[in-house]
């Protein structure tokens, strides 16, 4: 994992978080710039298997467990098209607060997965 791309991904998944949350909390219905936003986190992500494929390729291992942290990227990989299948179903100012909470949960899940890797386990 490379350690300033986790930090772009945190920042980028927490100013889409904070805005879907607040459009929504102004009763905004989901748009391009909410879905959008989860469509780059989506893709950040999508980026990220690719670096957590290719870098214990070239020395670059995790440090704790290869398991968890896949675990965890799998997991948030998740998160974005199902909140925004959920968002474009219901399409009321709720579903873009949820896309908003999902987008803070992807930030959450990639800093653990820094941690993980960079941390050796116990």
């Amino acid at each position: 994992m490379i350690g300033w791309f986790a930090i772009v991904q945190v920042v980028v998944a927490t100013v889409v978080g904070i805005a879907a949350i607040a459009a929504g909390l102004a009763g905004r219905r989901p748009g391009d710039v909410t879905v959008g936003g989860m469509a780059l986190v989506l893709l950040l992500l999508i980026a990220q298997v690719v670096i957590a494929v290719v870098a214990p390729l070239v020395g670059n291992a995790p440090a704790g467990s290869p398991i968890e942290f896949w675990a965890y990227l799998i997991g948030a990989l998740l998160i974005p098209p199902l909140a925004v299948f959920w968002a474009l179903v219901e399409r009321s100012r709720w579903s873009t607060v949820i896309m908003g909470i999902a987008a803070l949960s992807v930030a959450v899940m990639v800093w653990r997965m820094n941690v993980i890797w960079t941390t050796p386990a116990l």
